[in-house]
């Protein structure tokens, strides 16, 4: 099957009609421009339609229930993709089965992460194995505040979620401001990021009109690209996917780029475990997300935007696109837009389950057809991205700030939160709390007052995950920390992607770390030694002590982490013990504990 030439094995109807079916549907009579072709070292590595792997796959997926020889075999010669290319990449996704399903049409992907962990998940793994379903132990999916969470790939149907079956419109989640409410508030005017959710319809752009939607792009185009762009340098926007980089100075070194050709991605592969603030604001504000893209655009001057969203999301992904064909029915996307003489357009690409695609150039591989490997940097994205040129890549938080700063200026922004943190932050709240969901606060606020929103504790309060797997843990007597950037740091700690998951006293912590370290050994894409090797040891720590190491076994694990800091490549490397140091630390795992 991984071999450079054509097999014998052929594709049955099926596949071949979904292969041909993807093809049809997104190039029709037209390539790939030329531009597109990523040349690397002198030797051209893409045909020009490999950037479709990934949408066949998940085609082939779809129609026959797995990827067979003979699928993958058509697959590889319709895109000119060698077959063991191919292969590499169908293996890395968690998605892809390579088995023949037989008569299975369902396989339930069962989430045995940290929120569905302490929900006790392996006793629903028990109730649908008994039921006789075809399950899944899956990394965590997303809905880490209605756990177990669930998802189910069927054959000649679409994937699903069981949670999100009688969504009709919006189901509502707890949110706040610091400075009042309940918890329980939807689309409070004094809200910026949430203040539509539970108000607009988020099937319907004349909805999202009528609650103020698109004067953030009429501003935008009255402001100009340059205008814009100081705007948001003006407002102090950092990054909220967890790098925290700021906005504006991302945007105005690609909108210095040299290119006629550049891109705008957005990402929404949110897959760090504790984390669905995006989920939320795409499932119930999805006009939202587009026409923030749009001004990233206009202000950088991209001529098309990418969304790269989780596979396991199938109703954020639905009612994505069904924003971009209204907006472009409407003409705010196309040519010509608003007859502004600014033509850009949008597509959405599914991701299949790769932690590391969180991480924006192997985004870019995967995107490309490519494992999800991440690249060395420099260069970097704002000149060398997507098919190697100039991109601008923000999550879809980060730009849904954008909107009001366009609207009112960055010095109105930058007026809320603190000196070193402007504006609001969604925080991911899971857990053992009394009402889990998504809370939008001003910076400072102190982690106290947050999980005083979401209801409290549920039983004595022992420990909170900050930051998600490749953050941290604090005591449950440092909840006066103030959650800012600065704050974070100067805890030692880092806000990451806005989760926050209370522990109370009945966890197993041993269990729970131990399923960290599983973590990233699995997602850890295996390209630099430092981290391939270095979070198979950690596990293997972990599991020979029961998880609880002790001094001598804390002490390998600390030199792991120093090598895998000191030498990975990107991101996961240098976290992937981060939070089992700080376990370690505060006594929750060890010969003390």
């Amino acid at each position: 099957m991984a071999d450079l030439h054509f097999g014998d094995d052929k594709p049955n109807d099926i596949e071949r009609e979904a292969v041909d079916g993807v093809v049809a549907d997104t190039l029709g009579p037209a390539v790939v421009h030329e531009h597109e072709r990523l040349v690397r070292g002198g030797t051209e590595r893409r045909s020009e339609r490999r950037h479709l792997l990934l949408p066949v796959l998940h085609a082939l997926q779809r129609a026959a229930g797995w990827i067979s020889p003979g699928g993958l075999n058509y697959a590889s010669e319709q895109l000119q993709v060698p077959p063991a290319e191919a292969y590499g990449v169908a293996t890395f996704y968690e998605m892809f089965r390579f088995d023949d399903p037989g008569h299975s049409d369902d396989v339930v992907h069962v989430c045995v992460d940290a929120a569905c962990q302490i929900a006790d998940s392996e006793a629903t793994i028990a109730r649908l194995e008994a039921e006789g379903r075809h399950v899944h132990r899956s990394p965590c999916l997303g809905q880490c505040e209605r756990p177990t969470a669930l998802f189910i790939q069927g054959r000649g149907r679409p994937d699903r979620v069981e949670a999100d079956s009688d969504l009709e419109q919006f189901t509502a989640v707890p949110q706040a401001l610091a400075s009042g409410g309940d918890g329980t508030m939807n689309g409070d005017a004094a809200l910026r990021l949430l203040k539509r959710v539970g108000v607009v319809d988020p099937s319907s752009i004349e909805s999202y009109i009528a609650a103020g939607g698109y004067q953030a792009l009429a501003a935008a185009f009255e402001r100009g690209p340059d205008g814009v762009v100081a705007e948001v340098a003006e407002s102090g926007l950092m990054g909220r996917g967890g790098a925290a980089f700021p906005t504006g100075f991302k945007w105005k070194a690609v909108s210095e780029a040299v290119g006629d050709v550049k891109y705008v991605v957005v990402n929404a592969d949110e897959s760090e475990p504790g984390t669905f603030k995006d989920r939320v604001l795409i499932e119930n504000d999805p006009f939202s997300i587009i026409e923030a893209a749009t001004i990233a655009g206009f202000a950088t001057g991209a001529s098309k935007g990418w969304i790269y969203i989780r596979g396991e999301y199938p109703l954020a992904t639905e009612r994505l696109r069904n924003a971009i064909e209204q907006a472009r029915a409407a003409g705010y996307l196309g040519d010509n837009i608003s007859k502004s003489g600014f033509s850009y357009d949008i597509e959405v690409r599914r991701g299949a389950g790769a932690y590391i695609c969180g991480e924006e150039t192997a985004l870019f591989n995967s995107l490309e057809g490519f494992r999800g490997e991440p690249r060395q940097k420099p260069p970097f994205p704002t000149t060398n991205g997507l098919f190697d040129l100039p991109t601008a890549i923000n999550n879809p938080e980060t730009l849904v700030n954008v909107l009001d700063i366009v609207a009112a200026g960055g010095a109105a922004y930058k007026a809320v939160g603190t000196e070193g943190s402007s504006g609001t932050k969604l925080f991911c709240v899971s857990g053992h709390l009394a009402k889990p969901g998504v809370y939008e606060v001003e910076f400072g606020t102190t982690l106290r007052q947050l999980i005083d929103m979401a209801g409290g504790p549920v039983g004595e309060l022992r420990a909170i995950m900050l930051g998600g797997a490749a953050g941290s843990f604090v005591r449950a007597d440092q909840l006066d920390l103030p959650l800012s950037f600065e704050g974070a740091r100067e805890a030692g700690v880092s806000l990451g992607s806005g989760v926050v998951m209370a522990f109370n006293d009945t966890v197993d912590f041993g269990a729970v770390f131990t399923r960290l370290a599983e973590f990233f050994r699995n997602e850890s894409c295996g390209q630099c030694v430092p981290c391939r090797i270095g979070t198979v040891r950690q596990h293997e720590v972990l599991i020979n002590s029961g998880g609880h190491p002790a001094n001598g076994q804390a002490e390998l694990l600390a030199d792991i982490d120093l090598a895998m800091k000191d030498a990975s490549i990107c991101g996961l490397g240098h976290t992937a013990a981060t939070a089992v140091r700080s376990g370690i630390a505060l006594g929750l795992i060890g010969a003390t504990s």
